[in-house]
């Protein structure tokens, strides 16, 4: 059952704080990446390069965490569960999108540049439970 956000939630989403994005190895054990994140609707949209680790493990088992908080008052957090889907970055848009809401307008470009061969993912979670005092705000 996917869950709606609310809004100080989306609040956090939407401010370039970074998150961790926390799967699971093939051994059962967690694997942590710190992710740059943005939404669409309340789906958590977070992208990264396939082959690596935390794609890898999603495509396998697409049980995830994701904690976020607020850089200005770490005590604002939300720990966002969920299950994750992938799919290509067809135009690199997603990772381009991600780029410039943490570092500003032009700055995706170089998240744009195919040039080094790599296949863009972007890992789609979507929440099926939502802890964390800002849920309470």
């Amino acid at each position: 059952m996917t869950i709606a956000l609310n809004d100080t939630v989306r609040r956090l989403l939407d401010s370039p704080h970074p998150a961790v994005l926390s799967t699971i190895d093939p051994d059962g054990s967690p694997q942590s990446s710190v992710v740059w994140v943005t939404r669409d609707g309340d789906d958590v949209l977070i992208s990264t390069e396939r082959g690596r680790r935390k794609e890898r493990n999603v495509a396998r088992d697409g049980r995830v965490g994701l904690t976020v908080f607020d850089l200005a008052n770490p005590y604002l957090y939300a720990e966002i569960r969920g299950t994750v889907t992938v799919t290509e970055d067809t135009g690199r848009t997603v990772a381009v999108r991600i780029a410039e809401e943490y570092l500003g307008p032009g700055a995706g470009k170089e998240y744009g540049d195919a040039g080094d061969g790599a296949v863009r993912v972007v890992l789609r979670l979507t929440p099926t439970k939502v802890l964390g005092n800002a849920t309470k705000a």
